[in-house]
C-alpha cells in the first residue's frame, strides 16, 4: 500500500506540489520569520549602540551617584589612559527657544559628530549646532546668543562656531567639548565617562588604577555597555516578535484548514483507485496508514523546500541591502529552528489528512465499478457537526455579551482592559470554529445574495454560480480561511481609523496648529501679535487667545467641584483653526458656543457635576458672568483649558485684554514652510523677554509616523492570512480543473468557447473571494468595535467604508488571479481528449 501511494504521488508531482503548497507557504513564513528576528537583532546589536567601538572602559552607571567634575580630572590623570570623554546633557533655554547641549569631543575615536561648517567649538560658550536647528532656531557659523541651564541663574553668551552632522537631528541639538560644557554651565557631575587604552596598555591594568583613583564607581567594559545598550533594543524587538508569532500561528492554522480541503478533494479524484484497494484485500486502517503516509511526505517536502527557500533569501537580501548602502546584518545559520520548522510541518500536514483519510477509507468497495474515478463531494454537514457548530455559535455569542458588559462605563474613573480583550479574543476563535463546522450551511445563502448579479449576466454567470455552490464543504473549506484573513484585515483597518481618529482629537487639542507662542505666565507684547498678523507670507493664519487659571464655577453662593484653585479658562476661537473638525462632543454641539455659552472638558464637567444644558456662573475674582454649558468635550480641552468661553465673556469679569499666547500655521508646506514660518515668529518675538516659541508641528509629525507604521506593521502581519487563503483558492482552483476535465470538455463540445470556460472558471476562483469576504466583513466590523471599546482609549467608533470596499475589492481580485492559470490549463484541452478522459 505505501509503495502504491508513493509511487503514485511521484508519478503527479504536480499534485504532490499544489495539496502542500500551503504548508510549503506556512513552512517558508515561519522559518523566514525566524530569520528576520535574528536580522533585526543583530542589526540592532551591530548599529544601534551609543557608545562608540573603541571604548574600552566607562566609569558611571544609572541608579548610582554619578561621577563628579573631579573624578573626571583624577581619571584622566591615570596611567595607561589615552582618552577620557565625560559625558554630559543638559537643557538650555535659548531666547524663545530651547537646545540639548550634549558633550563631544568632536574629533578623534570617541566623537559621535563630524563638522561639515566652521570650527569645533574650544572655548565656554562656544556651541556647534546641527543643520536642522540652525534652520529652526535661526542661527549660522559667527552668530551670538544667550541662553541659560545647567547651574546658570542668569543668561550667558553662547556663540555657533560650527555645524556638524550627527546620528540624530531632532532640530535642537548642539555640541561642544565636556570641559567647555561643565564650564559653561557650571556642572559639579557628568553621566559617566567613556575611556580609551592607551595601545600597548593592558585594560585591566587601567581598570584597577582607575578603581583606585575614583573609589566607588561603577566600572563596566566597553564592549558590555554596548552590550546592555544592544540587548535593550533586541529586547524590544523580541517582544514585537512575540506579536508577530501570534498572527504567524494564525497563518499556520489557515494553512492547515487550507490543506485539509485540498487533500478532500485528492481523495476524491482518487475514490475508484481506493474502492479498487478496498477490492483487493486492503482494509480501512491499511488505507487510513498510507494516506496518512502520503500526507506525511507531502508535508515533509513542503517543509524542506519552505525552509531552503526562507534560508536562500534571509542570505540573499542582507547582501543586497547592503551593497545598497543600508547596514543590514546577516543571520545566522539556525539548524535547531530549521529542523524544527520542518518536523512542524510534517505533523500539521499529518493532523490535517487525518479528517479526509478517515472519510477516504470509508470508501465501499463497490465504488471500483462505477464509471469514474472522481466521487462528488458531500453537500451537507452530519447532525454532530451540525451541533458542535451550534454550540460554538452560542458560546461565541456569550462571550461577545460578557465583553460588552465588562466594557468601560462613561463615568469609571480606574479600567483594566485584560479581562474584556481575553473574552474577545475567546469569543473571536469560538465564532471562527463555528464558522468552520458550519461553513457548508452558510456557503448557499451567502451565495444566492452575493451571486445574484452574476445570474443576471447570463449562462456564463449562472454556472459559475452553480459551480461554487455545487460543492459547498469545498467552498466552505477555502472561504473561511479567506473570511478569517478578511476579518483580520478589516478590523486593523477599523482599528486603525478608530486610533487615527484618536490621535487627531488629541493633537487638535495639544497641538491644533504648527506653531505656539506662549508668554510663560505673563502677557504677550501687543508689537508680537501685530507682527506675527503681519507675516502674511510665512504664516496661513494668527489666532491669539487669553488663559486665566483661576476662574470658578458656581451655583449661587455654593462652589462647584473640589478644585481650589480654579479652573483653566480660555477664549481660544475654535472656529478659526483648521483643526477644529477633527474635534467631537461628548454632549451637546460646539457650534452653540458664543456669549453667555461655554465649553467644558470631561474632568471639569465630572467634577461639578454639569452636563450641556445646564446653567452655571463663572467667576474670576469678584466678578462673575451666568453661562450656560453649550457642549462637553469627550476628553480634555484646547490647550488643556478646562473651559472655554467667549471672549466677550472674559471681558465681562475683568480678564486683561492682552493676549497670553497664539497660535499660528505655516503658509507654505513641508519642511522649508514650517522653516519660514519659524524665522518669520522669531522675527516678531526679537527682543521680547520670556516669550517663548514651541514646534507643535513636529510632534504632529511624530505621532501620525507611529500610528501609520503600527497600522501597515499590522496590515503586513494579518497579509499572511490572506496570502495562505489565496494560495488555497489557487490549490483548489487547480484541483478542480483536473476534476472536471470531462465536465470542460462537454462545455467545450456543445460550443463553449476557450474564453468563456477561462472567463467561467476565474469567475468561480473569484466567488471564493467574494464569499469569505463577505463573512469577513460581517465578523470583523463588529469585532473590530467591540475591541476598540474593549481597549477603553476613548476612540470614536468608525467604519471607514472606502477602505473597507477597497479590501473587498483587493481580496476578490487576488482570489480571481489565483484561478487564472487553472482556467487557462483547462481552456488548452481538447473537447476530443477531454470527454475520453478518465481524469
Amino acid at each position: 500500500m505505501l509503495r502504491t501511494q508513493t509511487t503514485a504521488a511521484a508519478r503527479r508531482p504536480g499534485r504532490l506540489i499544489l495539496t502542500g503548497l500551503a504548508i510549503l507557504v506556512a513552512s517558508f513564513v515561519v522559518f523566514g520569520t525566524v530569520l528576520v528576528q535574528q536580522i533585526t537583532e543583530r542589526t540592532v546589536r551591530d548599529n544601534l549602540s551609543g557608545t562608540p567601538a573603541v571604548t574600552d572602559l566607562v566609569i558611571g552607571s544609572p541608579g548610582v551617584p554619578p561621577p563628579t567634575v573631579t573624578d573626571v580630572r583624577q581619571i584622566r590623570a591615570v596611567p595607561g589612559v589615552a582618552e577620557a570623554v565625560a559625558r554630559v546633557s543638559t537643557g538650555v533655554s535659548v531666547g524663545e527657544g530651547y537646545l540639548n547641549l550634549q558633550s563631544d569631543p568632536g574629533t578623534g575615536p570617541l566623537s559621535a559628530v563630524r563638522v561639515t561648517e566652521g570650527s569645533y567649538p574650544d572655548l565656554p560658550g562656544e556651541i556647534a549646532i546641527t543643520p536642522r536647528t540652525a534652520e529652526r532656531l535661526g542661527l549660522s557659523v559667527g552668530t551670538t546668543t544667550s541662553g541659560m541651564g545647567g547651574e546658570l541663574t542668569t543668561p550667558a553668551p553662547l556663540t555657533v562656531t560650527g555645524i556638524v552632522e550627527s546620528s540624530a537631528d531632532a532640530g535642537y541639538d548642539a555640541y561642544a567639548p565636556d570641559s567647555a560644557v561643565i564650564a559653561w554651565a557650571r556642572l559639579t557631575a557628568v553621566e559617566r565617562v567613556d575611556l580609551r587604552v592607551a595601545p600597548g596598555t593592558s585594560t585591566e591594568t587601567v581598570r584597577q588604577l582607575v578603581t583606585a583613583a575614583v573609589a566607588g564607581q561603577p566600572i563596566r567594559s566597553g564592549a558590555e555597555v554596548r552590550e546592555a545598550e544592544a540587548e535593550a533594543a533586541a529586547q524590544q524587538v523580541g517582544r514585537l516578535f512575540i506579536l508577530v508569532g501570534m498572527f504567524v500561528s494564525i497563518a499556520v492554522v489557515a494553512a492547515a484548514l487550507v490543506v485539509t480541503s485540498t487533500f478532500r478533494i485528492v481523495f476524491a479524484q482518487r475514490m475508484r483507485q481506493l474502492a479498487l484497494l478496498r477490492a483487493v484485500g486492503a482494509s480501512r486502517g491499511t488505507l487510513v496508514a498510507a494516506l496518512t503516509a502520503e500526507g506525511a511526505l507531502t508535508g515533509l517536502v513542503a517543509g524542506v523546500v519552505g525552509v531552503a527557500s526562507a534560508l536562500a533569501l534571509g542570505y540573499a537580501l542582507p547582501a543586497i541591502l547592503r551593497a545598497a548602502g543600508h547596514p543590514v546584518s546577516s543571520p545566522g545559520l539556525p539548524l535547531p529552528a530549521a529542523v524544527a520548522v520542518v518536523i512542524g510541518a510534517v505533523v500539521i500536514t499529518v493532523l490535517a489528512v487525518l479528517a479526509p483519510a478517515f472519510s477516504a477509507a470509508r470508501v465501499s468497495p463497490l465504488e471500483a465499478l462505477r464509471a469514474a474515478s472522481v466521487t462528488a463531494g458531500r453537500r451537507g454537514i452530519g447532525v454532530p457537526r451540525l451541533v458542535f457548530g451550534l454550540l460554538l455559535a452560542v458560546g461565541a455569542v456569550l462571550a461577545a455579551v460578557a465583553t460588552i458588559s465588562q466594557l468601560p462605563k462613561p463615568d469609571q474613573s480606574e479600567y483594566d482592559p485584560s479581562m474584556p480583550l481575553l473574552l474577545l479574543v475567546g469569543s473571536g476563535a469560538l465564532a471562527f470554529f463555528a464558522l468552520v463546522a458550519l461553513g457548508p450551511l452558510l456557503v448557499r445563502p451567502v451565495l444566492a445574495v452575493v451571486g445574484w448579479p452574476l445570474r443576471q449576466l447570463g449562462p456564463l454567470g449562472r454556472m459559475s454560480v452553480g459551480g461554487i455552490g455545487g460543492t459547498p464543504r469545498r467552498a466552505a473549506a477555502v472561504s473561511v480561511v479567506v473570511a478569517l484573513g478578511v476579518t483580520l484585515i478589516s478590523g486593523v483597518v477599523i482599528g486603525g481609523a478608530s486610533l487615527q481618529i484618536l490621535a487627531d482629537r488629541e493633537l487638535a487639542l495639544s497641538a491644533p496648529t504648527d506653531f505656539e507662542v506662549t508668554s510663560n505666565g505673563g502677557t504677550l507684547p501687543p508689537a508680537v501679535v501685530s507682527r506675527a498678523e503681519a507675516a502674511h507670507g510665512a504664516l496661513a493664519r494668527v489666532v491669539p487667545y487669553r488663559m486665566v487659571d483661576d476662574a470658578r464655577l458656581l451655583r449661587g453662593a455654593d462652589r462647584l467641584g473640589d478644585v481650589e484653585s480654579g479652573y483653566p479658562t480660555s477664549d481660544l476661537d475654535l472656529a478659526a483653526l483648521p483643526s477644529t473638525g477633527d474635534l467631537d462632543v461628548a454632549e451637546g454641539t460646539l457650534a452653540d458656543r458664543g456669549p453667555g455659552r461655554v465649553v467644558l472638558n470631561s474632568w471639569v464637567a465630572r467634577d461639578a457635576g454639569l452636563r450641556a444644558g445646564d446653567t452655571v456662573t463663572l467667576a474670576v475674582a469678584t466678578r462673575t458672568v451666568d453661562v450656560r454649558v453649550a457642549a462637553v468635550l469627550p476628553g480634555d480641552g484646547p490647550l488643556h483649558a478646562g473651559i472655554l468661553a467667549d471672549p466677550a465673556d472674559l471681558d465681562r469679569l475683568g480678564v486683561p485684554t492682552a493676549y497670553t499666547g497664539l497660535l499660528a500655521d505655516a503658509a507654505g508646506a513641508g519642511e522649508d514652510g514650517r522653516t519660514a514660518g519659524v524665522r518669520a515668529l522669531r522675527q516678531a518675538i526679537a527682543g521680547s523677554e520670556g516669550v517663548g516659541l514651541a514646534v507643535l508641528a513636529d510632534e504632529r509629525d511624530r505621532n501620525d509616523a507611529v500610528v501609520r507604521t503600527l497600522v501597515w506593521i499590522a496590515v503586513g502581519l494579518v497579509g499572511l492570512t490572506v496570502l495562505i487563503a489565496v494560495v488555497g483558492v489557487a490549490s483548489t482552483t487547480a484541483l478542480s480543473v483536473v476534476e472536471r476535465v470531462r465536465e470542460s470538455g462537454l462545455l467545450r463540445a456543445i460550443g463553449l468557447s476557450r474564453t468563456g470556460l477561462r472567463t467561467m472558471l476565474t469567475v468561480e476562483s473569484g466567488l471564493y473571494g467574494v464569499i469569505g469576504a463577505t463573512i469577513g466583513l460581517v465578523l470583523g466590523v463588529p469585532y473590530a468595535w467591540l475591541a476598540v471599546q474593549a481597549l477603553g482609549i476613548e476612540a470614536p467608533l468608525t467604519a471607514p467604508l472606502l477602505p473597507l470596499a477597497g479590501l473587498f475589492v483587493v481580496l476578490v481580485g487576488l482570489t480571481a488571479l489565483a484561478g487564472v492559470l487553472p482556467a487557462r490549463r483547462a481552456s488548452r484541452v481538447s473537447p476530443v481528449v477531454a470527454l475520453g478522459a478518465d481524469n
